[in-house]
């Protein structure tokens, strides 16, 4: 095969040269049919593999750590609160706000409350109060991670 052809062309209107490059083989009729199918393989992989999680279903599988860590933690983490720094996790604000027992916060996390969205449809059966239980119990502990 010989070495491909460089010419020189100019762009209309813009009043500058362009170097291009111009090959003297020309492409075979399948490849595009190979690129167009590549790429829908690509985007089909995208797709299937940033599916959201599906929808918890049966019984709880995973502690109150796990369950905390994957809804919870991201603006409650070690029990604070990084949208409303008073509405928190701590005991004395539990207490003040009469959410200091294992049904009241099973209740805000599975229906939410304000501006923080219900969990029930991931945590599943039982898993409201799994992660309540948790709470209350980092809670009473002052979230000391041991």
């Amino acid at each position: 095969m010989e070495p491909p052809k460089v010419c020189r062309s100019r762009s209309a209107g813009a009043g500058t040269d362009e170097w291009s490059i111009r090959l003297n083989a020309s492409h075979p009729p399948w490849l595009g049919l190979i690129r167009w199918i590549a790429g829908l393989v690509l985007a089909l992989v995208v797709v299937t593999t940033s599916a959201p999680p599906a929808k918890a279903e049966g019984p709880v599988n995973l502690d109150g750590a796990e369950l905390f860590s994957l809804h919870c933690a991201g603006c409650h983490l070690n029990g604070g609160n990084i949208i409303r720094r008073g509405k928190n996790l701590k005991l004395a604000t539990l207490e003040r706000r009469g959410l200091d027992s294992v049904d009241a916060i099973a209740r805000i996390a599975r229906d939410g409350a304000g501006q923080m969205s219900g969990y029930g449809d991931v945590l599943s059966e039982g898993g409201d109060c799994v992660v309540a239980s948790w709470v209350l119990e980092q809670a009473q502990n002052a979230w000391i991670q041991g």
